[in-house]
């Protein structure tokens, strides 16, 4: 590990905080890239922690040739050897957990969508610039070398002027306890429609929201089902985006412009652009690098901020996660539906 004076010396040993689907994803993530020559230097997978389960952690870190397994949040940040956590939990949690992690003297990584609401991020963003621990938000998508590829082809002006965008998320996920449960803020909307708004975002990043258009059905419990919403943009482009838990959705991000327009299949994790002329056929098919889940990205850019003393990642500024918050609320204000912690 490095001091925080920003010289690089070591490991940045990481842990995971939660042993539920995600946080094997992201174990098979940090094994595979302590077994990659591109990452071996940089990153160790070191702990997991579940609540109050010793057997269950133990288990998850023998699958996944982690050293240490703890059954305790609280045991698990005592160890000084910790230097990242990335905290795998529902949520409505996120926010006391990125903070107790920070109390402990570690750096997070904190899986979208950063916290329930905006006022719960500042908290955390505060915190983190009171301590200056490294406190990044971990969409992904935002740190995939697939966000450049877009960007580039857009500023190439080979789709002409871009006037017309859609993304869409969809997975039948409502069978999960999590999902439906107001008080984890489910819903569709933290979970699977974060991904539409931060493609919109991350396509036109300088472009600012003027006026939004959107509906929802909420389920019996009051949660969103699925959703759509149009943000008029300032640029001159209308985004559309919907997402749903009871569906299964295209997947697709389309950008059209007045020359032509590029598809992405599966914005969750973009496998290739397609681009298309203004007669609609297909002029080229962009590929994107292999990888070994996509989570690698996130967890080398965390890590280098780390190293460098920085307390948040060029690929997800602060500002950033608080304006994707502040979008989710302002839907959710629409709607009209709030989670019971915020009453």
């Amino acid at each position: 590990m490095s001091n925080r004076n920003g010289t690089h010396s070591g490991i940045v040993n990481v842990a995971i905080l939660g042993c539920g689907r995600i946080a094997h994803h992201m174990a098979q993530t940090l094994q595979g890239m302590s077994q990659d020559e591109r990452y071996s230097d940089l990153i160790r997978p070191y702990a997991v922690a579940t609540r109050a389960d010793e057997s269950r952690a133990r288990a998850f870190a023998d699958q996944y040739g982690f050293p240490h397994a703890y059954g305790s949040y609280e045991d698990m940040l005592a160890d000084p050897e910790i230097d990242l956590v990335y905290i795998a939990t529902p949520h409505a949690l996120h926010a006391d957990q990125t903070i107790t992690c920070m109390q402990a003297g570690k750096n997070v990584l904190v899986e979208k969508s950063f916290t329930a609401n905006e006022t719960q991020a500042r908290r955390v963003l505060d915190f983190a610039r009171q301590t200056g621990l490294t406190c990044t938000e971990a969409i992904w998508t935002r740190y995939m070398p697939s966000r450049q590829l877009i960007l580039d082809l857009l500023d190439s002006g080979e789709i002409g002027t871009p006037r017309q965008a859609y993304a869409n998320l969809s997975y039948p996920v409502s069978a999960k306890a999590r999902m439906t449960d107001p008080a984890m803020a489910g819903g569709a909307l933290l979970d699977v429609g974060v991904y539409p708004i931060n493609f919109i975002a991350m396509a036109f990043p300088n472009a600012d929201i003027e006026r939004t258009v959107s509906s929802c059905t909420l389920t019996d419990r009051g949660v969103d089902e699925q959703f759509s919403a149009t943000f008029w943009l300032d640029n001159g482009v209308a985004a559309t985006i919907d997402s749903s838990m009871v569906s299964v959705g295209s997947r697709q991000g389309v950008i059209q412009g007045d020359a032509g327009y590029l598809i992405v299949e599966n914005i969750n994790n973009p496998e290739r652009i397609d681009v298309f002329d203004k007669d609609h056929r297909k002029v080229r098919s962009i590929d994107v690098p292999e990888q070994i889940t996509g989570y690698e990205y996130q967890v080398v850019s965390a890590a280098h901020a780390i190293l460098d003393g920085r307390i948040e990642c060029p690929e997800m500024p602060h500002e950033e996660t608080l304006r994707i918050m502040r979008v989710m609320d302002s839907l959710r204000a629409q709607w009209g539906e709030v989670y019971p912690f915020e009453r």
